[in-house]
């Protein structure tokens, strides 16, 4: 099928998955935040909850499905350029989500435009989406989890060993679908999200990309799919 059509066909998807972004941002995360508060949760620790939510519930998710609902990448990426952009103009105008926006960073705008670039550029490699999905995955998940485990212990966003940990059970889990070198970009890319000068919305997802890419022109068979599961 020619693009057109496979937009016309995404078009429907893509309209719930807008609403469902943006309900996540502007309703379940606000909550969330709220929560955390009048448990006794600092401002700025239930901001941190907030914003995970995010990575699990909107980027994580909306990632999660592509492989099942999209034929194309042209929708989801202006889709995620679009919430970078509605995320951008907020730090601009002085009119910050607060129950999740830092003043002090972009990161959640490095990652809708690093989901978007993923999304489209992997697209072309391997139309199954599952090239691009899983670094996004350990982004979204595999990040999303360490600040959780991170936040619940200490309160504030600091690159302990015990979010490491959880992130590389999960990220270890979710590799297994590009086996072997699935399984050592999870655990590489826990790694490098301890750095404490870099985004890792950046980091994660482009290392594991790197990774996934040699291993699928020089090495082949490291992408064959493990089953745990019998």
């Amino acid at each position: 099928m020619e693009a057109p059509s496979l937009i016309l066909q995404d078009l429907p998807i893509t309209t719930i998955l807008l609403f469902w972004n943006l309900f996540v941002i502007f309703f379940i995360s606000k909550w969330v935040y709220s929560f955390a508060v009048k448990k006794g949760r600092t401002e700025h620790s239930a901001c941190y909850f907030g914003r995970k939510v995010i990575h699990f519930l909107s980027g994580g998710l909306s990632a999660l499905l592509l492989p099942f609902y999209f034929h194309e990448p042209y929708l989801p990426t202006i889709l995620a350029l679009g919430l970078a952009l509605l995320t951008y103009s907020t730090h601009k105008l002085n009119k910050l989500l607060y129950w999740f926006q830092d003043p002090e960073n972009y990161y959640e705008v490095h990652f809708c435009i690093i989901w978007a670039a993923i999304v489209f550029f992997t697209w072309f490699i391997d139309s199954s989406f599952w090239f691009g999905v899983i670094p996004l995955l350990f982004m979204a998940w595999g990040d999303g989890i360490t600040g959780v485990v991170r936040n619940l212990k200490y309160g504030k966003r600091i690159k302990a060993w015990e979010g490491t940990y959880a992130m590389m059970a999960l990220d270890l889990v979710i590799g297994l679908k590009l086996g072997i070198a699935g399984i050592i970009a999870a655990i590489i890319t826990a790694f490098i999200e301890r750095i404490e000068f870099l985004d890792d919305n950046i980091t994660v997802p482009l290392t594991a990309l790197v990774i996934l890419l040699i291993a699928k022109f020089y090495f082949p068979w490291l992408l064959a799919p493990i089953n745990i599961f019998g």
